[in-house]
């Protein structure tokens, strides 16, 4: 199967080295920005860029319209969370918007792993509450994606009565749905509802093991594809690469005043906990996976990086793909110049070598 390659583009030039959150003014708005940010990805070959969610951001929906209008054929993996929109709303919303930008959307499920967050929404459900929701959310929404009769639908969260759309999507059956989760009670929910799991940035072994536990999960004769987020760190020779990803961790460290992330101050979302205790165990896996960035930040999002010449993090990115990996999203710590970068050193490497191996496994037989 090709190789799917994301980005991530936010609505101004921040990331973790500019402050840790709840510092970065990042909900300000600078289209200039959104256009070069697209525009660099398009160029570099990326498949699609997410658009993050938090409680404090744009909202993705109409990001991801403006960036669409200003590339041709680049595609938005737009993070939702279940619960704030209707989901028969929520499926109209997105079928328009499939639409006005020529079938170049996906939904990318995120029901949320922190309280707090999902409490400056006004959603006070506790987190295996809230995977309950999601899944008779995106029961619904896929409904109104497909049926052509009204429909009704009782559940625990939601109830609808004659529900229909004169609206579908332009790509059929519909729109692609992503899914991200790491917790016991995410598993059944996404191996249910996505196209594609998506996983943080783990040791080989470990995102195998998850892979055979979301598939043994999945309804029977389901096909799902996996996707793994990581950090790039590149340098020209190895040991420039590790010195940048130095660099990069003192910044991070300073910014933060130094402070050790502790057991108490452990990360609601597991995911995060996963992450943190990867870097518990060591700095390196595998190759060149890193973990102290995770460590510096309470691994707040996807903080795993691949340190190495292009060519060595093109040959780490490949064991992700022979892991059954077919999706990866890489974005920097340097958005622009990185994603650029990528586009340019990485990101044919990898294709050409996954090229390489599908032509020699046809040939096989």
């Amino acid at each position: 199967m090709p190789v799917e390659f994301i980005g991530l583009i936010r609505t101004r030039p921040v990331s973790e080295l500019d402050g840790p959150p709840g510092t970065i003014s990042d909900n300000i708005i600078d289209p200039a920005y959104v256009r070069e940010f697209a525009q660099a990805h398009e160029k570099g070959d990326f498949d699609r860029v997410l658009i993050g969610y938090n409680s404090n951001s744009p909202d993705g929906f109409g990001v991801a319209s403006y960036a669409a209008s200003v590339t041709e054929k680049l595609g938005f993996l737009i993070a939702h969370r279940p619960g704030f929109v209707a989901p028969t709303l929520a499926a109209r919303k997105a079928a328009t918007l499939d639409h006005f930008t020529n079938g170049r959307i996906a939904i990318h499920i995120i029901t949320g792993g922190s309280d707090a967050d999902q409490q400056k929404d006004g959603d006070w459900l506790d987190h295996d509450t809230r995977y309950r929701r999601t899944d008779e959310y995106l029961e619904i929404v896929r409904r109104v994606w497909t049926s052509e009769t009204p429909f009704d639908y009782e559940g625990e969260f939601y109830r609808v009565k004659q529900a229909f759309s004169d609206v579908k999507p332009l790509q059929k059956p519909h729109i692609p749905i992503y899914f991200g989760g790491a917790s016991s009670v995410s598993v059944p929910v996404g191996a249910k509802h996505a196209n594609v799991y998506a996983m943080w940035g783990e040791p080989i072994a470990a995102i195998k093991q998850r892979i055979a536990e979301v598939k043994a999960a999945a309804p029977p004769g389901k096909t799902l594809r996996f996707s793994v987020s990581l950090r790039p760190i590149l340098g020209t020779t190895e040991e420039k690469a590790w010195e940048r990803a130095q660099e990069i961790l003192a910044r991070i460290v300073e910014l933060r005043g130094g402070q050790k992330v502790t057991t108490s101050a452990r990360p609601q979302a597991v995911g995060s906990q996963r992450l943190l205790d990867f870097a518990a165990q060591g700095e390196i896996h595998d190759k060149r996976l890193w973990t102290p960035v995770a460590a510096a930040t309470g691994a707040a999002g996807n903080t795993t990086a691949l340190v190495g010449t292009p060519e060595q993090v093109a040959e780490a990115l490949v064991d992700y793909y022979e892991a059954g990996v077919t999706t990866l999203l890489i974005r920097g710590f340097n958005p622009l110049q990185d994603a650029i970068d990528y586009g340019r050193e990485v990101i044919p490497l990898v294709r050409a070598e996954v090229a390489r191996r599908e032509r020699q496994t046809a040939s096989v037989a």
